[in-house]
């Protein structure tokens, strides 16, 4: 059987990791380790090419899928560096290199036992645009994955047309299609944009919407997820939200507005999966069970991880091999269960990589009874 072709397009930056020493006091949020004029003794910083496509697109070269990288770099030593270190994998990225921008970099502030805080700047990734693209290459493939358009000054501006166009090009070749979202600076320009109105034009032509919690909220219900900031205060927001009241509100809202299935990054609390019924479903693209796919709710809790660095990448590696499942022939809940597992793996290490694992040790840890945790409440 051919391996099926996996377009991965969008975010890319070199990432910066300063790696923490175990707490040995009582700090608990980000607050307690970073104040102004504190001196934090830090580790060896870890520097890795980060974002979407980097996180997502390696992560399916790692589980052995045939993928394609497109993403936007400067001529610059930090674009040199992401290229050759994806060349170091295995992987020859099919960048497009500007004259004119600088490479986008993050500086990723992960102490244990606390949510990630982000220092960022998104660089060439804000002149990436649709166009860009070679529609004819993309023809030739069957999925089309494409992440962080928050964060890409051409895909969000004038109502995110272009992101829509985007997808309304690519879905008349045929693929099944994919879109990963990123969170919004509350104070930057993209907060502006009227998401709601944004999505319900581009969800059409989307298969599969992978956003997390927190930014389906942000784009859809603002006054609420403002609520959940000022309810967890420094705490990790998904501790605390309910399935009933939070998840599946805003997962069916968003399945309404054309999207097939969504799937839903809650967290270290888990993921949950809601899909259409299955005449819609049936417009999947070689879904090999359409009945099997269609008008599921699931809430898959996390698998206990068998130590916690960092939580860099976690997200995009889940979604990783969840596209991985579906691409060949898993039914819905090996694929939520090899996200969640592939999200518990990746934390285990400093860096999105070097903590996975191959698909068939996934999934023989999963069968062996892995333990899971209980989170999320009803």
């Amino acid at each position: 059987m051919e391996e099926p072709k996996i377009i991965v397009a969008g975010h890319v930056s070199l990432d910066m990791t300063p790696s923490f020493p175990a707490d040995r006091g009582s700090r608990k949020s980000l607050n307690d380790w970073i104040r102004p004029g504190k001196l934090v003794n830090v580790g060896k910083a870890e520097m890795a090419p980060g974002g979407c496509v980097t996180n997502t697109g390696l992560a399916l070269h790692k589980f052995g899928a045939d993928v394609t990288i497109v993403a936007k770099v400067g001529n610059d030593a930090f674009g040199r560096q992401i290229m050759e270190r994806y060349r170091e994998l295995g992987v020859e990225p099919k960048f497009i290199v500007s004259e004119e921008d600088n490479t986008s970099y993050t500086v990723v502030i992960a102490p244990p036992g606390c949510d990630r805080c982000f220092l960022h700047d998104s660089a060439a990734n804000h002149s990436f645009k649709s166009s860009d693209l070679d529609y004819e290459e993309i023809g030739k493939a069957q999925y089309f994955h494409f992440g962080y358009p928050q964060i890409m000054r051409q895909f969000y501006r004038n109502g995110a047309r272009e992101l829509t166009e985007m997808f309304r090009r690519v879905k008349e070749l045929g693929l099944v299609t994919s879109l990963d979202a990123v969170a919004i600076d509350p104070d930057g320009e993209a907060a502006a944009t009227d998401w709601r109105q944004a999505l319900a034009n581009t969800l059409p032509y989307v298969d599969f919407f992978v956003p997390s919690i927190e930014e389906l909220c942000f784009m859809l219900d603002r006054d609420r997820y403002e609520e959940w900031q000022r309810r967890s205060g420094d705490e990790d927001i998904c501790m605390d939200l309910s399935l009933e009241k939070d998840v599946k509100p805003l997962a069916e809202e968003a399945l309404s507005m054309g999207c097939r299935g969504i799937l839903l990054k809650c967290g270290a609390a888990g993921m949950y999966l809601r899909t259409s019924q299955e005449e819609k479903m049936a417009g999947i693209p070689g879904l090999s069970d359409p009945a099997a796919w269609s008008g599921l709710s699931i809430f898959e809790d996390s698998y206990v991880p068998d130590r916690i660095l960092s939580g860099t990448g976690a997200g995009d590696t889940s979604i990783a091999a969840f596209l991985y499942g579906l691409s060949h022939g898993f039914g819905p809940e090996e694929c939520l269960q090899l996200a969640t597992g592939t999200g518990a793996s990746c934390i285990t290490e400093y860096d999105a990589l070097t903590g996975l694992l191959p698909i068939e040790d996934l999934m023989k840890k999963i069968r062996g009874g892995w333990q899971k945790q209980h989170f999320i409440k009803e």
